[in-house]
């Protein structure tokens, strides 16, 4: 399904320092921070825009060296790629407070950002993933083959470059319990940003951080540090799409101390295209509730 023909989107580029962020933007009121995972972009959020954007300005980067971010070379470890949306946000932006919501590697990324700056956040939202090193397994103990086939030097690009579109596709569709929710143009949309050079190598590097997320996690546990803003965690209700169930509240209750938990039970992984009105109502409640 693509967006509404009817929706506006704007399209900017921030550049900071030697990167350059993309980043959407639509509507109007207090900001809403929508942060996409792998192997998606700023457009996996196209369905949940529409459903936000009349009460809040929402907010969709593409996170480093993915979409049409620029790619450097390092700095693929979730508290860099935090520090380049609090650049963006605080500093670029200028937004002082705002509501902030990670799908995928987005989540760990959103983790990190609130636990750096928790003054800032409003609300946070985890949407079917772990934190790594806090909870649950991020990688289900190898059940998410694919992490250590990313974490692989090398070799997947080898494999991968030139066959993308039958790569990534088989992970829109074996990770959706929605049939259908991929159309040709939503798949070329994805391809056309992650067959650019250096995109899948990027795309990769978020998996060959893994080791450095735990550390960098577990140290932040071991220091006594407690989320204090209200913490939504989502999951997909279907372990055959991989979705992680209640795993995602499991994570955030070890490190956070206003945690609400929900399953959208006929939902995979790919929660915010393939339950987008679901996912957008917990969203709003949760933000009105804060």
């Amino acid at each position: 399904m693509t967006m509404p023909s009817s929706f506006a989107v704007e399209h900017h580029h921030a550049r900071l320092g030697e990167l350059s962020l993309h980043y959407a933007s639509a509507g109007a009121g207090e900001p809403v921070v929508l942060v996409h995972g792998w192997p998606s972009t700023w457009y996996e959020w196209r369905q949940v825009m529409p459903l936000l954007a009349g009460r809040y300005r929402v907010i969709a980067p593409d996170l480093r060296g993915l979409g049409d971010s620029s790619r450097p070379a390092a700095g693929y470890d979730k508290k860099t790629i935090a520090a380049d949306l609090w650049q963006l946000l605080s500093g670029t932006l200028g937004l002082k407070r705002w509501h902030l919501v990670g799908h995928d590697w987005g989540g760990p990324v959103a983790f990190a950002l609130a636990a750096a700056h928790p003054e800032a956040i409003r609300t946070l939202t985890i949407v079917d993933v772990t934190v790594p090193g806090i909870g649950p397994d991020i990688s289900q103990g190898g059940k998410r083959w694919h992490h250590a086939f990313h974490m692989t030097p090398d070799l997947p690009e080898a494999l991968v470059q030139g066959r993308e579109r039958a790569y990534l596709t088989w992970f829109y569709e074996s990770f959706s319990w929605q049939r259908g929710v991929f159309d040709a143009a939503d798949i070329d949309e994805y391809l056309r940003t992650y067959t650019q050079p250096g995109a899948l190598r990027a795309g990769f590097a978020f998996y060959r951080n893994i080791p450095n997320d735990i550390a960098d996690n577990r140290a932040l546990l071991a220091s006594g540090l407690r989320l204090k803003m209200p913490v939504l965690a989502v999951g997909g209700g279907r372990e055959e799409a991989r979705g992680r169930g209640g795993e995602p509240e499991a994570s955030l209750k070890t490190i956070a101390d206003d945690v609400t938990g929900a399953v959208i039970a006929d939902c995979g992984h790919f929660v915010p295209e393939e339950c987008p009105e679901a996912l957008a109502a917990l969203l709003l409640r949760h933000f009105e509730n804060r």
